[in-house]
């Protein structure tokens, strides 16, 4: 079984040059949780200048879905630069966006028949592409969104965002027309989670906004930045009862939980209710700047000029998006089901009564171990957070955190049961550590 391999002390003298010549001209916006130097890469492990060895459960913010370089992407990336790196598809035609809508098209993302799509770079992109269309197709302003969301850092997409206050702070005015309710949590809501969501709904519905203002419902089928929480299995019904009462769009935003991470193609897909918009991102091309907003026929009938990127449904991006979504399809989706159910029994079995872990939640490989003060009142304890993420890279290690005190775990869907089983190992010594 592979272990972590350090060499220096952490970080290296070659990684730190770097560190240090980078800081003093890179952006002071950008978060950095460890200094982690990424040199290359394979699979699930990520080597720095100095030769150190890590073994990488965040996969590049849950985008590298079929691990760091994998040889089927890495070849369609290059067979595809070799033809046409760029002529921008907003206002040129060329085969392989095309082949890649068709796919995308096929895939059953949203209910109904007849699927578009859109492309942009990012899941923020996605996000703002969203918000247009819905507004556009309804010609109504207001966005329903929920506490604890992120969507994006962009105007539109972080007027939609509610996970922290330093995302939004000395932004304003946001853009008007942005509601926020209640995002139901199992763990701290209990079984009445849905209901009190709902009820906080209603109670926008009554007070700030009419839902005949309401062009979309916006929401993530499991909250990501937010802390992986995974709502009860009721209440995207709910909203979708709602949407179809009022003329609403429903609007999910899987460019977390989507492309499979969950086990499934779609987080939406283990609850069977289905949106009239999705937005993808992150893991659609295994790290190549890619995003789709999809839509039924009748939905995304805008016309042209009305949005468009440059460069959106690159030719390359497109090409591994291509290649990806063969290795979901072949083998990897299956492979996050397996592995991230073997993944979650192990931290159920070696922390789940830890007096520090207020609970284990996700889907396939999209985990979290939530860390709190007390398992009574599950007070979050980012501190103790902060501790374990950075013990965990002293220990070769890499672990990002999410929501107020939550340790995520997103690694490549390719990841292998040993792997994920050293990945717990390190954990739980950590969380020992940090918390005795």
């Amino acid at each position: 079984m592979r272990r972590p391999l350090l060499k220096t002390s952490l970080p290296g003298p070659k990684a730190r040059a770097i560190i240090d010549e980078s800081d003093a001209f890179i952006s002071t916006s950008y978060t950095r949780d460890f200094p982690l130097v990424a040199d290359h890469a394979e699979g699930a492990w990520i080597t720095d200048p100095d030769g150190n060895e890590f073994l990488d459960v965040t996969a590049g913010i849950a985008v590298c879905a079929t691990g760091h370089c994998h040889p089927r992407v890495v070849a369609a990336i290059c067979e595809q630069a070799k033809k046409l790196v760029h002529m921008s598809g907003t206002d040129f035609h060329y085969g392989v966006q095309g082949d890649l809508a068709m796919r995308l098209a096929r895939l059953g993302a949203v209910r109904g028949e007849g699927h578009r799509v859109y492309f942009g770079n990012s899941g923020a992109e996605a996000i703002e592409a969203a918000i247009k269309l819905c507004r556009y197709k309804t010609r109504r302003p207001g966005v329903l969104a929920f506490l604890g969301a992120f969507h994006g850092r962009t105007l539109g997409a972080v007027s939609a965002t509610a996970s922290k206050v330093v995302q939004r702070g000395h932004f304003g005015p946001l853009l008007p027309g942005f509601y926020h309710a209640i995002y139901p949590d199992p763990v701290r809501h209990g079984r009445d989670a849905t209901r009190r969501a709902m009820e906080h709904i209603d109670v926008l519905l009554h007070r700030l906004v009419g839902p005949d203002e309401l062009a979309a419902i916006l929401v993530e089928p499991i909250q990501g930045e937010g802390g992986y929480v995974v709502p009860p299995d009721d209440f995207l019904g709910e909203l979708r009862q709602l949407c179809d009462a009022h003329g609403i769009l429903l609007v999910f935003d899987e460019v977390q939980s989507g492309m499979g991470r969950t086990g499934k193609m779609f987080a939406w897909q283990h609850v069977g209710v289905a949106p009239d918009v999705i937005c993808l991102a992150k893991g659609i091309a295994s790290g190549m700047p890619l995003s789709a907003t999809i839509a039924r026929s009748e939905v995304m009938d805008w016309p042209p000029g009305t949005h468009a990127s440059t460069f959106g449904g690159n030719p390359v991006s497109c090409a591994a998006a291509m290649a990806t979504l063969d290795l979901l399809e072949g083998e990897l989706c299956a492979n996050a089901a397996a592995v991230g159910a073997a993944a979650r029994a192990l931290l159920e079995q070696k922390v789940g009564t830890h007096p520090r872990v207020g609970a284990i939640r996700g889907r396939g490989l999209m985990l979290a171990v939530d860390l709190v003060r007390d398992r009574q009142t599950l007070e979050p304890d980012p501190a103790l957070r902060h501790a374990v993420v950075e013990r965990c890279f002293y220990s070769g290690l890499l672990v990002l955190g999410c929501g107020p005190s939550a340790i995520r775990l997103c690694p490549a869907l390719s990841l292998g049961a040993d792997d994920a089983a050293t990945a717990v190992d390190i954990l739980v010594e950590a969380l020992a550590a940090c918390a005795p």
